[in-house]
């Protein structure tokens, strides 16, 4: 049986009312059960996308997890009534599930990034959790890919047998594809975690903690990568600050789509 989670409906978006401890726990269950999820981890830029996009929004609430990844869904949650709630990032998800199931037997398995990046990531791990299982990686082209190319990846995948697969496709590509392809791979458990793959590759630096937990990742984010990121921060950002606002004043109401 699936187990539901509490969610915070943020914009329309159902964010699982969870805690690091709570996150990998539910993993580690569904694992153990051999039931298939995926998990959308899920910062203020994500939940605009989902703003902006019923099919994208209806991805998220139809995910096993949606985890409060930025710390402005963090307070809103806590503002919401869910005092435990915590960040539950996804670069701080790997690393966490690393420690939980290197001497388990857990099945992983790295899918995305660019050329070698999967490869590296997984070196990287490994020099800190070098019992940790790691049964396959693979770095898909940017470019979509062809019916026959995806039926090779997806055999390639089922072979290696995951518990686990780690999809770093970058949002929204990530979820539209853990979503497509759940039932093909199930009984796996699929975790999108996007730029986790370049940060722990060693490619992009991430912030500093104190500017992590105090919401301010996104201005070091923005001066890293401003022709990249400044739609994301300087139109987004203040998009959702004005949406939640209607929000929770009762001015304005986001129902869920699923």
């Amino acid at each position: 049986m699936n187990t539901k989670l509490e969610k915070n409906n943020i914009l329309g978006v159902g964010v699982s009312a969870i805690n690091m401890d709570i996150a990998t726990d539910q993993i580690s269950a569904w694992v153990d059960n051999k039931e298939a999820n995926y998990i959308c981890v899920t910062p203020v830029h994500s939940i605009m996308m989902c703003f902006d996009s019923p099919e994208l929004r209806t991805i998220y609430n139809d995910a096993g997890m949606v985890t409060p990844d930025g710390m402005p869904v963090v307070w809103l949650s806590r503002f919401l009534g869910s005092s435990h709630v915590s960040r539950v990032y996804g670069p701080d998800l790997l690393i966490a599930m690393c420690k939980k199931t290197e001497k388990d037997g857990t099945r992983h398995f790295f899918y995305g990034g660019a050329d070698g990046v999967a490869d590296k990531l997984v070196e990287n791990l490994k020099a800190n959790f070098p019992d940790l299982n790691v049964v396959g990686t693979y770095c898909p082209p940017f470019r979509p890919l062809t019916d026959e190319e995806d039926t090779i990846i997806l055999n390639q995948i089922k072979n290696a047998n995951p518990d686990i697969i780690w999809v770093g496709l970058g949002a929204p590509k990530q979820e539209f594809w853990m979503s497509s392809h759940l039932n093909q791979l199930a009984p796996s458990v699929l975790i999108g975690i996007g730029a986790a793959f370049d940060f722990h590759a060693g490619l992009v630096k991430q912030a500093p903690k104190w500017m992590q937990s105090n919401g301010l990742e996104w201005l070091f984010r923005f001066f890293q990568e401003p022709k990249r990121l400044w739609y994301r921060y300087l139109v987004n950002n203040p998009r959702f600050i004005f949406n939640t606002l209607l929000q929770v004043s009762g001015a304005k109401k986001y129902p869920m789509s699923s």
